[in-house]
């Protein structure tokens, strides 16, 4: 009897071994697809000029690694410029945001008034419209307000988002009501039981909407790219659109693909510090109960 279970027990571990081999194996294969253009990014941004011209066959390290290129990337065009645009850009947009969208966001999730429901349907509803005729409605309406080529222009259209107000409203939903109740009957204002209860128990999905919110920013390439067109206000999805059209981008390959690595690795960085911190956030804010 031992016998036999020990020969089951064997195999068993024996198909399970296979199994988390198959598994790690078709994961690491993923992953080197994956980081791939990633090592090539930076593995090019380190070539010389020289050096990568004269391969007739990609190698994959480099023989005689420099950093001119990082400096050709700064001189060649104004990336400083448009990495200090891009953080003025983000900055302020993200804080603007998570005004509105937090104060949206209470307001549906515990606020009592009419067609409070209805509103919120018709809210949800707006994400079913493409970005595509948003885009242009907005174009229409700043060009109006004389605000085209200013960062007024450039921020005002990405200060709200109806989906991180909804993911904030469900995360505000499942704080109990109890407690609103019972700041209530202690004369508590809305404002301050919003900043000293509602906002520390949802801390981890708004730091959350936060990150993403940043990314999204640093990668805005569409809105920037048709509001603007003086160069002063340009953010760095621009800078790369005008080294790729330059003679400058497309004969030095590798200090566009140093310029690249100096704008990626930012949100890299930021992405790898708080990845934890989205998933908790966003699992955080599609639970109910």
């Amino acid at each position: 009897m031992n016998t036999e279970y020990d020969l089951i027990s064997k195999q068993a571990r024996r198909r399970e071994t296979v199994r988390r081999t198959v598994v790690y194996t078709l994961l690491s294969v993923w992953g080197i697809v994956v980081l791939f253009p990633f090592y090539w990014m930076v593995l090019s941004s380190i070539k010389s000029f020289a050096s990568y011209n004269s391969e007739h066959i990609p190698r994959f390290i480099a023989s005689d690694p420099t950093f001119e290129n990082y400096r050709n990337a700064f001189v060649q065009v104004n990336l400083s410029r448009y990495l200090v645009n891009t953080l003025i850009y983000t900055l302020i947009t993200t804080a603007l945001m998570l005004v509105v969208i937090t104060l949206s966001a209470y307001a549906f999730a515990r606020l009592k008034f009419r067609g409070r429901d209805l509103l919120f349907t018709l809210f949800l509803a707006l994400m079913m419209i493409p970005n595509e005729l948003v885009i242009i409605t907005n174009f229409v309406t700043i060009t109006d307000m004389g605000l085209r080529n200013t960062f007024t222009g450039l921020i005002l259209p990405s200060v709200t988002s109806v989906f991180y107000i909804y993911l904030l409203k469900e995360n505000f939903a499942q704080v109990p009501e109890d407690l609103y109740y019972a700041a209530k009957v202690d004369g508590t204002p809305d404002l301050r039981y919003l900043w000293k209860v509602m906002i520390p128990i949802c801390r981890p999905t708004m730091i959350t909407i936060v990150i993403l919110k940043v990314i999204e920013c640093w990668n805005a390439y569409v809105w920037p790219r048709l509001i603007t067109d003086n160069a002063d206000y340009y953010l760095v999805s621009n800078g790369i659109q005008e080294i790729r059209e330059n003679g400058f981008g497309r004969e030095n390959i590798p200090a566009m693909m140093a310029a690249v690595v100096v704008i990626s690795v930012p949100l890299v960085v930021l992405f790898l510090i708080f990845h934890k911190k989205i998933m908790e956030g966003v699992a955080r804010g599609g639970t109910k109960g």
